[in-house]
Formats: C-alpha cells, structure tokens, sequence
C-alpha cells in the first residue's frame, strides 16, 4: 500500500524534500512507518523513536489527527492516509 509522509524543519531537511511516498506491505502500524524510515534516513536515526517509543515533544498525526488520541504506536495505516511528523519546536 502507498502511504505519503509529510516532514516538517529539521526533518524536512534531514530528508531533504517536504513530502514523500513510501509503499508498505499491509498490514503496517505508525511505529513500522517510523522506523522504516529512520532505518532510510541516517540522520534522522534516533530523533523519531527512542527504546520507549516516540522521543517527547514529537507530533506525529495520521489524516491530521494526533497518534496520542488514537492507538499511538501500534495505529494502523491503510492504502492513502498521510502521516505528518513534527519535530519539537521552541521558539520565543
């Protein structure tokens, strides 16, 4: 199934491009997603998922609703939703 992948600062540019799209074998969770994708993109190794799960302060939403309100991790994906992943932001 293909699913698109909206990143956003710093992992925009530790990807190097806004959006991009994956194909998963279903079934496939959030988590599978994540680390797929830190396994393919060295420089973003470690700032999605920690040995707890998902590293604080990250925002990650599946069709615009945020994973915490919903299975968290363990969320399944179906052909064409879209995760967006936030990194911490701060600011002032």
């Amino acid at each position: 199934m293909e699913l698109e992948i909206r990143l956003f600062a710093t992992f925009r540019e530790a990807v190097g491009q806004k959006t991009i799209t994956r194909t998963f074998e279903a079934p496939v969770t959030v988590g599978a997603v994540l680390k797929s994708l830190e396994a393919e993109f060295p420089d973003l190794e470690g700032e999605i998922l920690d040995e707890d799960g998902l590293q604080p302060q990250l925002n990650v939403l599946k069709n615009g609703r945020e994973i915490s309100y919903l299975d968290g991790l363990e969320e399944g994906l179906e052909e064409g939703d879209r995760l967006s992943v936030f990194p911490p932001v701060a600011g002032g």
